[in-house]
Order: structure tokens, then sequence, then C-alpha cells
């Protein structure tokens, strides 16, 4: 009788241990795949704006054809662009300070190109150019899918936060330094509309 109580405390410390290592096993991979889930919404983000600076060397060329005494805004526009494009973020070092100072860049890429299309109201023959048009469109498109990119990386990374602060996966996350990823926030003024004039 005595023989088999010392049998049952060592397999129960065992199988207490096994648990303990599957849990942090399963709770390591859950991050793991949480934060690469953050990581590929990220690169969609950039993806996203990369397609917009791609577009506007094309839009600045068939705008110049038309408005070419508007070299101010096309120098302002290909700034922004360069300044933009200039500024990258590696996901390893996301903090809510570079994914703000990213968020100006292109925000002055949004403003650069706002000021550029509300010249071409003054172009008749330019808002009726087929390539003017398939551009101001795609333009468009690039902008929704920035939204959408945005908002399924601030998901993403709501989802991964939630999870590394939950316990006990928390004590998992802290042995394995996992940390918070920063959101992305409206800009200072976002609140207010707009004005836009022709």
């Amino acid at each position: 009788m005595n023989m088999n109580k010392k049998w049952i405390t060592p397999v129960i410390v065992a199988a207490v241990i096994v648990m303990l290592a599957a849990y942090c096993v399963s709770s390591y991979n859950s991050l793991v795949g949480q934060e690469e889930s953050v990581n590929t919404a990220w690169s969609n983000v950039e993806n996203q704006y990369q397609r917009r600076s791609d577009l506007i060397p094309n839009l600045v060329n068939t705008v110049k054809g038309y408005a070419a005494h508007e070299k101010e805004t096309f120098d302002a526009v290909v700034s922004a662009r360069a300044k933009a494009s200039q500024t990258h973020i590696d996901i390893d070092d996301l903090t809510p300070e570079k994914i703000a100072a990213y968020q100006r860049a292109q925000g002055e890429v949004g403003s650069a190109l706002s000021r550029l299309l509300a010249i071409t109201e003054n172009y008749p023959d330019l808002k009726a150019n087929e390539n003017f048009k398939e551009l101001q469109a795609q333009l468009e498109g690039t902008e929704n899918r920035i939204a959408v990119a945005r908002r399924n990386f601030n998901e993403s990374a709501r989802a991964f936060n939630t999870n590394l602060r939950r316990f006990p996966k928390n004590i998992v996350a802290s042995m394995f330094g996992f940390e918070k990823h920063p959101y992305f926030e409206a800009e200072e003024g976002s609140e207010k509309a707009p004005e836009v004039q022709f």
C-alpha cells in the first residue's frame, strides 16, 4: 500500500509538469501566430501606401500635360512622395512614435494629392481625359484600400494585445519577450471635415 503512494506522487507531479509545458508551448505558438498576423497586416498597410506612391508619377505626368504652370503643386507632390518613400518602419521596431511619424509622412502625400486634384477642376479637358479618370479611380480605390489595411492592422494588433494581457498567457508572453503592438490612430485635427474649394 505504501509502495503505491510512492509512485502516485511522482506521477501526479510529472503529469502537472507535462500539462504546464503543453500549455506554455500552446500559448507560445498562439502568440507567434497572432504576432505574424499583425506583421502581415502591417505589410498590407505598407503595400497599399506603396501602391499609392507608384500611382503618383503617372498622375502627375498626366496632369502636367494640361497644367504645366502648376509647378509648385507638382513639386509638393513629388517632394511629399519622396519623403514618404524614405519613411520606413521595421516591424520589430514598431512604436507609437514611429507610426505617428509614418502617418505624418503619408498625410503629407495625401494633402499634396488633394491640392493636385483640386487644381484639375480648372481644366475641363483634363477631367474628361480617360487616363486621368482611370488614375483618379485607382487613387480613390487605393485610399479605400489603405483605410481597410489600417483597420485590419488595428484589429490584428488589438487581438494580439488582448491575448498578451490575459492571464495566464501574460506570464508566457513575458517569459518569451512578447510586447504590445501600437495602433494607427486618427491624426490630430482629423475630427474636422476637410474643406474643399474649387
